[in-house]
């Protein structure tokens, strides 16, 4: 899994003091997945609350100090710390912040990591950040999530049920901004393989292209919505995946919720 040694060791010591209100997310959670590209160059963890924010990283704090870890506060005002932990010449960053706990799904366990923000929610939230940053970073990521856990256009017409000040299409007009790296702006990314920035670009052309399609195509009285196929037990393209003709709307709310109509064991949630 591409966390770092250092990163991994610091997610199993903290993992105890997880919890559904407190748990991992950003980069790191995402490619805790064994088949990602990218290392995550900090550990984020998010909170329901910004009174939980300041709670979770005295917890962290001690345990960090306990494990013999030293730790620079860089930043810290409400709803947001910042801080570089290191052990030896090892270091990383550990940012602890307030997120809405307005979400697709419950949070998921992680045996190494404690409690994580699911994956569909972290494919929806790094479709917003994209819109509002133009990150090299957040480009390999959404082509990654593209390949392992959802589709554009689905996102970008979830995400308006995260954020409601946009559209599915202001969202993917915003979008069709991003895509213009050079060799030089993946640099600073620590990678499993070489950049194709090429295969890259056609990749993300194709991708927006099918979006528009999506949303072109779409119900617009289900607008915010993830479809949720009960057959294949994953929340599916229901436009590009022709065997999920039982695909349902799925709408988020407050914690998350799980589909309605998993067949029989539910997903693992907080």
């Amino acid at each position: 899994m591409p966390l770092t040694p250092l990163q991994l060791q610091i997610a199993r010591l903290l993992s105890a003091n997880r919890s559904p209100d407190s748990y991992l997310a950003g980069g790191a959670a995402l490619h805790f997945s064994p088949n990602s590209k990218r290392y995550s160059n900090d550990l984020d963890y998010f909170h329901d609350s910004v009174e939980r924010v300041a709670s979770a990283f005295q917890s962290d704090k001690a345990a960090l100090e306990a494990g013999g870890f030293e730790i620079a506060l860089e930043m810290n005002q409400p709803g947001y710390l910042r801080a570089l932990v290191s052990l030896g010449s090892d270091r990383t960053k550990i940012e602890w912040a307030h997120d809405s706990a307005w979400r697709f799904m419950p949070t998921v366990h992680n045996p190494d990591a404690g409690y994580q923000l699911h994956p569909i929610d972290l494919a929806v939230n790094k479709a917003l950040a994209l819109a509002g940053r133009d990150e090299a970073r957040d480009y390999v990521d959404i082509l990654h999530i593209d390949r392992s856990i959802l589709a554009l256009g689905p996102l970008c017409w979830a995400a308006a049920g995260k954020d409601p000040g946009f559209s599915p299409r202001s969202l993917l007009e915003l979008l069709k901004r991003r895509g213009r790296h050079r060799p030089e702006d993946f640099a600073g990314l620590m990678v499993t393989e070489v950049i194709d920035v090429q295969g890259m670009k056609g990749a993300w052309l194709r991708m927006l292209d099918e979006a528009e399609a999506f949303i072109r195509n779409a119900p617009p009285n289900q607008t915010g919505c993830l479809y949720y196929s009960p057959s294949a037990g994953r929340f599916v393209d229901p436009q590009r995946e022709p065997h999920t003709d039982d695909a349902v709307p799925h709408y988020g709310r407050p914690g998350g919720v799980l589909p309605e109509f998993y067949p029989g064991e539910p997903l693992s949630g907080g």
